[in-house]
């Protein structure tokens, strides 16, 4: 999103770890602004300015004009950052010169409007599944972001990223068929329903059916090993007689 915000920037005549602590230390960051077919170019900007930019509503998508002292004045956009992981400051920043006729992908969030009548009627659950779609469009054409009305939504009912109203150059780069929310049913009503039975319970035995041919099969030879062990005894007992 294009704005009329100005940063001034001074050119650094020299690089390294040296000369980036003697910027940080004179209240200013390192940072180089690159692009449109321009050479790289090294610079010191007030890190204030870079944040508060950062951390508007448009973001990494404000583009906004770079004022080099005795040098260029260029619509930029901050493309990158590095911040200090112990003291939370900005240690660096990437500017990326924007050809105000070229278009570029950017990303843009995505919000929702409305209470769905999946939820009020139906008693469900909205849930934002994708909060950002991928578009391409003229720099002058970036929204700030998209809102998607849910109000109309019914349970296993859901809003795509085609949904999304394009207008102006903008296109979609997203997969359109990207969920961005749907209503679905309470957890607690889900485990409460009845699951499908996995399988039929087993028929009882009725009353006097025959048993099954092993175990018939195992006492016939029990029976067998029994008649023959008394023959056995028999014998022997009229040898010693």
């Amino acid at each position: 999103m294009r704005t009329n915000i100005t940063v001034a920037a001074d050119v650094r005549a020299s690089r390294g770890k040296n000369e980036a602590r003697r910027t940080r230390r004179d209240g200013q960051i390192p940072a180089v602004v690159y692009g449109a077919h321009e050479d790289p170019v090294s610079i010191a900007v007030n890190p204030r300015d870079v944040l508060k930019i950062v951390h508007s509503s448009t973001g990494y998508n404000t583009i906004f004009n770079l004022q080099i002292n005795g040098g260029e004045n260029t619509p930029v956009m901050v493309v990158d950052q590095q911040i200090d992981p112990l003291k939370g400051t900005l240690l660096h920043a990437d500017l990326k010169r924007i050809d105000l006729s070229k278009r570029l992908r950017v990303t843009v969030p995505v919000h929702t409007a409305g209470e769905p009548k999946g939820v009020k009627v139906q008693g469900g659950l909205l849930e934002v599944v994708t909060r950002s779609v991928d578009i391409e469009c003229l720099p002058d054409d970036i929204p700030e972001r998209f809102t998607v009305d849910v109000s109309e939504l019914l349970m296993g009912q859901s809003k795509r990223a085609s949904d999304v109203a394009l207008v102006g150059s903008i296109r979609l780069v997203s997969a359109p068929d990207t969920v961005i929310a749907h209503v679905i049913a309470l957890r607690a009503e889900a485990e409460a329903a009845p699951a499908p039975a996995e399988a039929a319970a087993a028929p009882a035995p009725a009353a006097g059916a025959a048993e099954p041919e092993v175990i018939k099969k195992g006492k016939k030879e029990e029976e067998a090993a029994a008649e023959e062990k008394g023959k056995k005894a028999a014998e022997e007992k009229g040898k010693k007689k």
